[in-house]
């Protein structure tokens, strides 16, 4: 069911008389079940919207849209698709009270994949949803594979009615429809030759597979175990010997080495993260792969006088571990002392190392009596898009109490953007 959050003022759905808790029914008699039917639908220059208005009055609006003017309406959120899986990793399970309420929620949703780079496992999609992803093109979609053999991948996911990937995959290639792909490893299961199969099997679909990436599996205090259990050195390094063997050859045919190492992969196998060329074009940093050398990148070319300012840089302790040298590096370029606080993650354990996951009193705790700091830094990701931290303090709250400014930043350099020199 559809409904209008907002509409814009002087806008086409100001115009024909479209408010707030309007819900859209159908354009040219076709029904609109989410958003996606409502963008693709009124993409067209001429239609005929129905709806029922606030009151229950049914009424029917002939709209033309000039090509690129929006119609200026803020749809309700949708409501997600759940996941049908049960995986022993899974983030959700166990989470304690009194976190963002959308973190107890289990999506599985092929839709925020396409719209949002979510990863999805495709196994909650019947034969309406995969026509739909390839009449609407909704390409590339993120796909958690973890392994392309059904047994043992039915067992990470702990569901015995998943469908055969490899054939889903296949279709949707076949139709247009793109992937960039991840397996998180989980040693003892999908590892050692598992691991070299699927990557065999993925690579064997063809350039429509865009990317690989292997993330070494992550569990919190509160996952109540099960057969899940973090790699160890040796079993991280033999993952990216399997990496590299099938990269070399995609290099090669390819021109992009198209399987990569997570940046968590690479730190767990002490081993030194590979240069900035080997990502390419970074395909999911937002997956944790090459962020490190990412980083390194874009404070290259930074230049900002900053010099008599202490600034304080707050992250997790994954990249905790590589940014001394970044920040070294930026106290030549600007003249600031740096100074980094590299904080546990308190609310689900220290094998937690990802930033974006750090609770917004932990940030609160290390920002407490430092009126010696200008400026601290934290992880833009630690926030969602209405200003949250993953235990509902907000960004607000937090810059609020704090006796030292507090900026959110992805790539450090991003703080800086009104004092460059």
């Amino acid at each position: 069911m559809l409904h209008v959050k907002s509409v814009q003022k002087c806008s086409i759905a100001e115009d024909i008389g479209l408010e707030p808790g309007t819900r859209l029914l159908a354009i040219d008699g076709r029904e609109l079940r989410d958003f996606l039917d409502w963008e693709f639908l009124t993409a067209e220059s001429e239609f005929v919207l129905e709806v029922q208005t606030p009151g229950g009055t049914l009424v029917e609006y002939d709209v033309e849209r000039p090509e690129g003017f929006p119609l200026g309406v803020e749809l309700e959120p949708p409501e997600v698709i759940r996941c049908d899986n049960r995986c022993d990793f899974c983030f959700v399970k166990g989470n304690p009270k009194g976190l963002r309420k959308a973190l107890y929620v289990k999506d599985d949703d092929y839709r925020l994949s396409f719209r949002y780079g979510n990863f999805v496992t495709l196994t909650n999609l019947e034969t309406h949803d995969l026509d739909r992803i390839v009449e609407y093109k909704l390409s590339p979609l993120y796909v958690s594979v973890h392994s392309t053999n059904l047994d043992v991948r039915r067992r990470l996911l702990r569901n015995p009615h998943a469908p055969d990937l490899m054939e889903q995959m296949a279709f949707l290639l076949g139709n247009g429809i793109e992937f960039h792909t991840q397996i998180v490893l989980q040693p003892g299961i999908n590892d050692g030759a598992e691991l070299m199969q699927t990557l065999e099997d993925l690579y064997s679909l063809g350039e429509g597979v865009f990317s690989v990436s292997v993330v070494p599996v992550g569990l919190t205090d509160r996952n109540d175990g099960g057969f899940a259990r973090k790699p160890m050195a040796d079993e991280c390094r033999a993952a990216i010997l399997a990496v590299d063997t099938i990269a070399s050859r995609a290099l090669a045919a390819r021109g992009t080495h198209w399987a990569y190492g997570s940046d968590e992969l690479f730190l767990n196998a002490k081993l030194e993260i590979p240069p900035a060329e080997r990502y390419d074009g970074f395909e999911q940093l937002e997956n944790g792969v090459g962020a490190f050398r990412y980083f390194e990148l874009k404070i290259a070319g930074f230049a900002a006088d900053l010099r008599g300012k202490t600034v304080g840089l707050a992250t997790g302790t994954a990249m905790g571990r590589l940014f001394p040298d970044i920040l070294s590096k930026l106290q030549d370029q600007t003249g600031a002392r740096f100074e980094l606080l590299v904080l546990e993650n308190g609310l689900f354990g220290p094998s937690v190392t990802t930033a974006g996951l750090l609770p917004g009193r932990q940030f609160s705790g290390a920002c407490e009596g430092r009126n010696d700091l200008d400026l601290m830094l934290i992880p833009a990701e630690a926030v969602n898009e209405d200003g949250l931290f993953v235990d509902d303090v907000s960004f607000a709250q937090l810059s609020a109490a704090a006796p030292v400014e507090i900026r959110m930043s992805y790539d450090i350099v991003d703080a800086f953007e009104g004092e460059l020199a």
